[in-house]
């Protein structure tokens, strides 16, 4: 019920839902009583949430702030010795970040970005680490293909051998992968992938969980610009997304701080 509860609430504080509220209060005030004036408010209240957070700037900065929180693991030179922090990791932990479904197509096409960038990430430390284990997690709706089942397809057609490949299916969000990681690793360093904007609040939770973990950030959606340049503070509906993202992970890192899961 809490779960729910939580995604329920979570969905209708992001920008589209409020400013839809608004509108349709706002309308309701101005069409059928007299509080017209507390009605055009609710509807320039809409309008000013939509322009803050359609900007790419605003966007951008919400993103890149919790991207920026750890550092993405270098690349692996060969001939030269593993980063200590990586080299003691007996697990690679890959989170899951959602698929489509396609009858025909390899699992590294079903994959969302978000899923490939992790996994392409987490194969990369795998490979580095001839010891170590590759955990893949992410659920599904009722009746449908875990999301981890399909990034388990995509790692043994990557040459991941099956005894070496742990799948965790039924976990419902982060919180419940850190304790069924927990339970599978007991103990053992863990490289844990997800996205980078993703990281600070998994991160978080899998060290609550008492899991000794090494952050693995992947999937960067902001990077570093060359310069100055005047498309990157107009707007764009696109940008939204990468507004509801950072706000959401805000919001998600408040809920485990509040329950003392930080």
């Amino acid at each position: 019920m809490l779960f729910w509860l939580k995604k329920t609430v979570s969905a209708w504080m992001m920008p589209l839902e409020i400013s839809f509220i608004a509108v349709v209060v706002g309308y309701v005030l101005i069409r059928y009583t007299r509080y017209r004036r507390l009605g055009r408010f609710s509807v320039g209240f809409a309008v000013v949430v939509l322009l803050i957070f359609t900007n790419k700037f605003v966007a951008k900065s919400l993103v890149r702030s919790l991207e920026l929180e750890y550092p993405a693991i270098p690349e692996f030179v060969a001939g030269e010795p593993l980063p200590p922090e990586i080299a003691s990791c007996r697990y690679v932990v890959v989170l899951g970040g959602g698929n489509g479904v396609t009858p025909g197509l390899a699992a590294s096409n079903l994959l969302s970005g978000a899923s490939l960038s992790r996994f392409v990430e987490g194969l990369r430390i795998w490979r580095a680490l001839p010891d170590a284990k590759l955990i893949v997690t992410g659920g599904g709706r009722e009746g449908e293909v875990p999301n981890a089942r399909y990034i388990a397809r995509a790692a043994l057609a990557f040459g991941v051998p099956e005894e070496r490949l742990l799948v965790i299916d039924r976990a419902r969000d982060t919180e419940d992968e850190s304790r069924a990681v927990k339970a599978l690793v007991s103990e053992g360093r863990v490289a844990l992938v997800t996205s980078a904007w993703h990281m600070p609040r998994a991160y978080a939770l899998f060290r609550s969980a008492g899991i000794d973990t090494v952050a693995s950030p992947a999937d960067f959606s902001t990077h570093l610009d060359p310069g100055f340049r005047i498309d990157d503070y107009t707007w764009s509906f696109w940008a939204i997304g990468g507004s509801e993202r950072g706000l959401r992970e805000r919001l998600g890192h408040l809920w485990i701080w509040l329950r003392g899961k930080t």
